[in-house]
């Protein structure tokens, strides 16, 4: 038995494609998995809880019920936020059998203890990011943004996300991956030499120098996934595997 790392689907009523193959995946894992942690952008939005009885959400209606299926089946379901999906709630936590986690999860994989996170937090180069990744996820914020209309607060997400793909499009590529020193930093504060995140779309597995340590640590990156290709991590007691 083995425990599965996903991110990054970015899933929503254009990606049929995609959310057949996370289908398949399930599949897949009933036989094999213990644990399924989903470390962010699940959705390339969420509005809240509310939007999932609406039509243009009918998409995620399967992903919901195999998940809760998996659930059923023994398959501990764990869900991170990402900086696409921070609103998902208890609603969708209780519909599909998932335990929700906080942005930074200390976990025991088979022996190493391991941290999870989206990984947008260690994009500390991106400034202008982390100003909007603040203000989101702000209590106060987020309040607001939830007692509009339905409607009015799809329509805004729609224009955000717009507003996140031209603003790309003018950031150096160095600035949207990781900033080395906060990775290090990151690892010293939570005590480990391993660490699981998706967001910045780069899958590998990276050696990390930590200074004053003794021991190599590992920066594990989890890559996303579109209509020709997925990409996961399986981890036993025996071998680790990242595939895309």
């Amino acid at each position: 038995m083995a425990t599965w790392f996903i991110s990054d689907l970015h899933l929503d009523a254009n990606t049929p494609a995609i959310v057949q193959s996370f289908l398949s995946l399930l599949e897949q894992l009933a036989d094999d998995a213990e644990a399924l942690y989903i470390l962010g952008d699940f959705f390339e939005y969420w509005v809240g809880d509310d939007a999932l009885d609406i039509s243009s959400t009918a998409v995620f209606q399967p992903v919901i019920r195999a998940l809760q299926r998996l659930s059923k089946q023994g398959v501990a379901l764990y869900f991170l936020h990402g900086n696409r999906d921070f609103l998902v709630g208890d609603g969708f936590a209780q519909a599909a059998g998932c335990t929700l986690l906080p942005e930074h999860q200390l976990i025991d994989l088979y022996g190493t203890p391991t941290l999870l996170l989206h990984g947008d937090t260690l994009c500390t180069d991106d400034v202008d990011y982390q100003k909007i990744r603040k203000m989101f996820r702000n209590p106060q914020w987020q309040a607001q943004f939830l007692a509009l209309p339905l409607a009015e607060r799809i329509r805004q997400a729609e224009a955000m996300r717009e507003q996140s793909r031209l603003a790309m499009q003018h950031k150096q590529a160095e600035i949207l991956d990781v900033n080395p020193q906060s990775v290090v930093e990151t690892l010293q504060a939570y005590g480990v030499t391993r660490m699981i995140h998706g967001h910045t779309h780069r899958p590998a597995i990276h050696d990390v120098v930590v200074p004053n340590s003794n021991s190599k640590a590992q920066r594990i990156v989890l890559g996303d996934w579109d209509d020709n290709k997925i990409s996961y991590l399986r981890v036993d007691s025996n071998e680790m595997v990242l595939e895309s």
